[in-house]
């Protein structure tokens, strides 16, 4: 784990922030090199699929010409999804590190489920609460934003 990915992660969520997107920030590491980032672009693109993970996701494929992210390191400013951790695991990415739990309980409980070893994939280590004040600061800031606008 490197506290720069993280840097580069909460980037991307201010990127979201300052679109009116829910601030989300997502890096992937090959071989201690950035090969791909990722914000949420839901609002933008009026699809739900277009979490920070999923992009960042695509463009690392298409950077390394191959969907398998073997030995990837992708570092996010909250946990995904379970949408995104299937997608996670699917790609094959090794490690996960995440700034922040998300607020349901049983998220946490299902992405754990979904990281696990299978017949088809391997497991996806799996660290977060990493930096919980930088990530509740944004959150919290862009939900304050949206209440007071409306």
């Amino acid at each position: 784990m490197d506290n720069k990915y993280f840097e580069l992660a909460f980037t991307e969520a201010k990127k979201a922030y300052d679109n009116n997107e829910v601030p989300i920030g997502c890096v992937i590491v090959k071989n201690d090199k950035v090969i791909a980032t990722g914000h949420n672009l839901k609002e933008t693109n009026n699809c739900c699929i277009y979490h920070a993970e999923i992009i960042a996701i695509k463009e690392a494929s298409s950077y390394l010409n191959n969907w398998r992210l073997e030995d990837c390191d992708m570092y996010l400013t909250l946990d995904p999804c379970p949408m995104c951790a299937s997608a996670i695991k699917q790609a094959r990415i090794k490690n996960v590190y995440s700034a922040l739990n998300n607020t349901d309980p049983n998220n946490l409980k299902i992405i754990e489920m979904i990281f696990l070893k299978d017949n088809s994939n391997p497991g996806v280590e799996f660290l977060s609460n990493l930096y919980v004040n930088k990530s509740k600061s944004i959150l919290n800031s862009f939900f304050d934003k949206q209440r007071n606008n409306k």
